[in-house]
């Protein structure tokens, strides 16, 4: 089974009215899965570099009559990069974008900056190298280690997939 965001989504414990920030949104599939769980109180940002898939996941939401969803067009490897305020979000996703960073140290102190103490971070990444995959994958030690040394603790693991894992960190 590939990497299925509906049940990696309900390991973060997703309610009625959070704020709710998916990192390198991609395709949506997060975004829009997010946004049906929070409900018409909450809010889901969606922060990627690539206008042209903002502009999908914004039409992909209406037309799912999800109003609930922000599109910002972001930096998430710069702290105050993704625009989102101290503090504002209840939950946040990030999959299948370590292994393209540059700069993971700012991308996970900017997802401590824009995260409440006590919210949680949900992490999903290649676990191996396959044919649809990247050429190195940012293990799921690598990923612990570095959220760890930012001021989280690891909650959760769990297989995302036959290729991905999945990890659950909690912002101290």
């Amino acid at each position: 089974m590939f990497s299925d965001p509906s049940a990696n989504l309900s390991k973060l414990g997703l309610m009625d009215g959070m704020k709710v920030a998916d990192l390198g949104a991609g395709s949506g599939f997060y975004t829009l899965e997010a946004a049906r769980r929070i409900g018409a109180s909450g809010r889901v940002y969606a922060v990627e570099v690539q206008k042209d898939l903002l502009e999908r996941i914004r039409s992909s939401g209406k037309a799912q009559g999800l109003m609930n969803i922000e599109v910002i067009w972001g930096n998430v490897e710069k702290i105050g990069g993704t625009k989102i305020k101290d503090s504002l979000l209840d939950r946040v996703v990030a999959s299948n974008i370590l292994f393209q960073i540059e700069k993971p140290d700012e991308f996970a102190l900017e997802i401590k900056r824009i995260l409440k103490p006590g919210g949680k971070v949900l992490v999903v990444d290649w676990s191996d190298i396959s044919p649809l995959g990247p050429k190195t994958p940012f293990s799921a030690a690598k990923s612990q280690a570095l959220f760890e040394k930012s001021g989280f603790k690891l909650e959760q693991t769990f297989g995302a997939g036959d290729h991905h894992y999945g990890l659950v960190f909690l912002r101290l």
